[in-house]
């Protein structure tokens, strides 16, 4: 009988016991890191809410000074006129589109007016006139979602899984959505379709698209030529067919009179409504052909054209988002009085930490 001690078991539950204090200190230091977090964060809004109090009388002065500069300014500034167009791409121009638009803006920012006139066939007072460009895609969520179930049927499902639609959006271009809109400002409210018009038939002119429509327009042609030509034998066909069928309800022997063709496998008859159904599908993609040619007859189209006037410009964007005038520069005052009184508090705070060094 063994008078061994049971030192293996006696070690074992030593190893646990240390295990166990090991995750409870790891669980208190991290709670302990989120309560430090949360409990800095909270002291950075009381110090906050305090602060505005301090300094309440002088924000809201800034508040109002700003509206008044507001006021001020849209009575006696010039006035601004907005207008847009949409405009289709039958062509993928998109990037060119953006690449002029962000061409003609570099222009006025140097305000180099010659050469703006010179690349919309405007003269340079009307090229004067304008303040800036701006492009942007025309599309729904819903023509997202259809975009990319479209880029997901070209993927093999090994890719497509890992394909996620926040990823496919943050990687899609604004240049490949078919609508764009251009909008422009200016001092002027007469020069709008001019210079729509104009920006359009750069577009058109350009020789890389000309080229590539003069194609794409040859070989739809030969396309119809060759479905019109199939057509012209279908109808041929369907005709000889009738003959026979004409010919077979005046013999006796109707039964065994036929036109057969040979399959991959089996002779089959063939009915005349294999014959219509042929036709009909004929007919149907020379129809697509040729909406597909009067849509290449353009490398890209203006939806509307009504835009010669456009409207008075009353907003101005702050952070993405559309301000009245007022309301702008009232904002712009009291950031601009809220940001030089944080720096002050900084100042202050450097000074006190500084003495105590």
């Amino acid at each position: 009988m063994s008078t061994l001690p049971n030192t293996p078991n006696n070690s074992e539950e030593i190893d646990l016991g240390q295990l166990f204090k090991l995750i409870g200190a790891a669980f208190d230091r991290f709670f302990n890191f989120i309560y430090r977090i949360f409990k800095g964060l909270f002291s950075v809004f009381i110090w906050f809410v305090f602060f505005i109090k301090k300094h309440i009388i002088i924000l809201v002065v800034a508040g109002i000074i700003g509206i008044g500069i507001g006021i001020l300014s849209s009575k006696t500034s010039q006035a601004k006129y907005q207008s847009s167009v949409t405009l289709v791409q039958n062509y993928q121009i998109g990037e060119n589109l953006y690449s002029a638009v962000g061409y003609y803006n570099d222009l006025l920012k140097q305000s180099d007016y010659e050469i703006l006139g010179k690349a919309l066939n405007l003269n340079e007072e009307k090229a004067n006139s304008i303040l800036s460009f701006d492009v942007k895609p025309v599309v729904s969520e819903n023509q997202k979602l259809l975009a990319f179930n479209n880029y997901m049927k070209g993927l093999d499902s090994l890719a497509a899984t890992k394909i996620e639609y926040e990823d496919f959006l943050k990687n899609n271009e604004d240049y490949t959505h078919t609508f764009q809109q251009i909008s422009i400002e200016s001092t002027q409210r007469s020069n709008f379709k001019s210079v729509f018009e104009n920006i359009v038939e750069s577009i058109n002119s350009n020789p890389f698209f000309v080229n590539e429509q003069r194609k794409d327009i040859a070989e739809l042609n030969q396309r119809k030529n060759a479905l019109e030509l199939a057509l012209v034998k279908s109808d041929s066909l369907q005709n000889t067919y009738k003959r026979v069928l004409e010919m077979s309800s005046k013999s006796d022997k109707s039964s065994e009179i036929g036109i057969t063709f040979e399959g991959s496998n089996d002779t089959e008859k063939t009915k005349e409504f294999d014959l219509y159904q042929s036709d009909l599908e004929l007919r149907n993609q020379l129809v697509q052909i040729e909406r597909n040619i009067q849509d290449k007859q353009y490398i890209v189209e203006m939806i509307s054209n009504k835009q010669d006037s456009g409207f008075a410009s009353t907003k101005k964007t702050l952070f993405g988002k559309k301000l009245s005038v007022k309301l702008y520069y009232g904002v712009i005052v009291l950031l601009g009085a809220l940001i030089i009184l944080l720096g002050l508090e900084f100042l202050k705070f450097l000074e006190t930490y500084n003495k105590s060094v």
